[in-house]
């Protein structure tokens, strides 16, 4: 327990701080940041504009085969969209619903009465979402018109009786959402292909004048680039050229490289007179089923034991901003308190132990109610920043945020992490004059605290690993490794074995703290070097170290 005169010191430290707005300002700051990285490249992905290009298509084939790939995906969220308007109790949702075009509105009607029919020929294992995922995408590749064997794969999954209304209906839908504007577009589930990617119709022309024009248009800016397809591309005799001034954006090309791709495998498989069946079972990728070992053998793996694994990495970086920051405010603190001689008026009612240890303690309690905010703040963040987002995630962030366990270990790592790093700067400020002092002084310190920040992937990836387990046993990185590897999780016995290192560490610490601070804290002129500080620790108590001039 500490004495009266030492928790006097604390309190004052706690006040003091609080006062300031440098406090409100770390409180604020991480809070601050958090959204801002989560906002501002939203907010960039929304403003970036769409990539405006053109084809020149010499097969006279794969450009419409391609057209028809790009559009499977977006009529696929527009059914999803509409299907989950139809099925909502809510008045606005059925509003919304009544206002979607006639043809679109009959095709939703069609889905609905396909999926059992789905359901049932697949099988009572299947789950309805299942069955919903295949018609949703066979009704979208009959819409689209796709060919090939994966055209008639995704088609015989809509029941006859449906097919043939979706005949009826696939050109009035297809133009409908051809000619959508791509900002009325993304109300249909978020982000839509045409949202990103336009494509225009080339100017009039041919030959080498054409060539030139698309390259002026792309050095103005009207065009951000422009394939050229050659006339054989099946058998692969000239690659479909890309010209852009921005080679650093493969978005584009990517994505239009990948739908011709299986467009001209379609029509590899037909011209060969390849099953289709047999050629879905040679691409068939084999499938890995990931199982975690759980009280009562194996279990299944979902998404929220993906997300957990990597969790304590988050808690790590917290973790590290924590300890860094408020061991840092405690070093400024000591310095300017030495250099305006408040420390000179304190030690003549307190001694330098009761001193230094009550502002470590103070700093502490300073330091808590920062991280508890931070903590309140980041469960608010993981609740409230999914609700701006158009694509909501399937795992729930807050039960990993609030989990007792992860708190409860960083509670303990932040304070015994404190303590360690907190000694080793009050020492150091108080042997220091000035901020820039103690900056040369603090780098080996601060050397140590970067080296958990390079291993944090390796050992999330590895938690139980030989890097993971050696650091865990070398204490200025023991609270930062050991909360990195709690999704292994390590065995009880090296929590406790690691956790008893670290605290006989932090009291080696603290005591060659306050030899340190006990020398230093009332000397002026040139910082010690090293090796005086060191002497300073092996003088005995009761011993007034001499400063030699070497």
């Amino acid at each position: 327990m500490l004495d009266a005169k030492t928790r006097l010191v604390a309190a004052r430290e706690v006040v003091e701080n609080v006062r300031t707005k440098a406090f409100w300002i770390g409180i604020l700051i991480f809070p601050l940041i958090l959204v801002l990285s989560i906002v501002i490249p939203t907010l960039l992905e929304k403003s970036r504009s769409a990539r405006v290009y053109t084809v020149i298509d010499q097969s006279g084939w794969l450009l419409e085969a391609i057209d028809k790939r790009a559009a499977l995906p977006d009529l696929e969220k527009v059914f999803r969209h509409a299907l989950e308007l139809k099925r909502s109790d809510d008045e606005k949702s059925q509003a919304e619903f009544e206002a979607l075009p006639e043809q679109l509105r009959q095709t939703i009607l069609q889905l609905e009465m396909a999926l059992p029919m789905v359901k049932a020929q697949l099988g009572d294992d299947v789950e309805l979402s299942d069955a919903e995922s295949k018609v949703l995408e066979g009704f979208a590749a009959t819409i689209s018109g796709l060919s090939g064997p994966r055209g008639e794969r995704l088609r015989s999954m809509v029941p006859e009786a449906a097919m043939a209304e979706l005949e009826g209906l696939r050109n009035a839908v297809r133009d409908w959402w051809q000619e959508l504007p791509s900002d009325e577009a993304k109300a249909f589930g978020g982000a839509v292909t045409k949202d990103r990617y336009v494509r225009q119709d080339p100017p009039p022309g041919d030959g080498d004048a054409l060539i030139e024009q698309l390259n002026q248009m792309v050095l103005d800016e009207d065009l951000f680039a422009y394939f050229i397809i050659g006339d054989d591309p099946v058998n692969g005799e000239r690659p479909i050229k890309y010209v852009s001034e921005n080679l650093t954006d493969e978005d584009l090309s990517r994505w239009f490289g990948n739908l011709a791709t299986e467009a001209v495998r379609d029509v590899r498989l037909q011209e060969k007179e390849i099953d289709p069946d047999l050629a879905q079972w040679l691409q068939a990728p084999v499938q890995v089923e990931s199982k975690k070992i759980g009280s009562g053998g194996e279990e299944e793996v979902d998404d929220t034991d993906r997300v957990r694994q990597w969790a304590p990495v988050a808690f790590v970086y917290l973790l590290w901003i924590a300890i860094f920051s408020i061991a840092q405010m405690l070093l400024t603190n000591t310095v300017e308190e030495k250099s305006n001689r408040i420390m000179e008026v304190l030690l003549s009612s307190v001694s330098p132990l009761q001193l230094m240890i009550g502002k470590i303690a103070g700093i502490a309690a300073t330091g808590l109610l920062m991280v508890v905010a931070w903590m309140v703040f980041l469960v608010l963040a993981v609740k409230g920043l999914p609700l701006l987002m158009s694509n909501q995630p399937a795992v729930d962030l807050t039960s990993i945020a609030t989990d007792t366990f992860y708190l409860g270990s960083f509670v303990i790592y932040f304070l015994l992490g404190y303590l360690f790093f907190a000694s080793l700067l009050v020492a150091i400020g108080s042997v220091c004059n000035s901020l820039k002092e103690a900056q040369n002084l603090q780098s080996p310190v601060m050397m140590m605290l970067m080296v958990p920040l390079f291993a944090m992937v390796p050992i999330a990836q590895d938690p139980n690993g030989p890097l993971a387990k050696f650091l865990s046993y070398v204490p200025p990185f023991t609270p930062f490794v050991m909360m990195n590897r709690a999704a292994g999780p390590p065995a009880p016995w090296e929590y406790v074995a690691t956790t008893l290192l670290l605290i006989v560490s932090v009291v080696f610490v603290m005591w060659a703290a306050a030899k340190v601070f006990r020398v230093g804290i009332l000397m002026t002129g040139k910082p010690p070097k090293i090796s005086e500080i060191l002497r300073w620790i092996r003088v005995p108590v009761g011993t007034v170290a001499v400063r030699r001039d070497d």
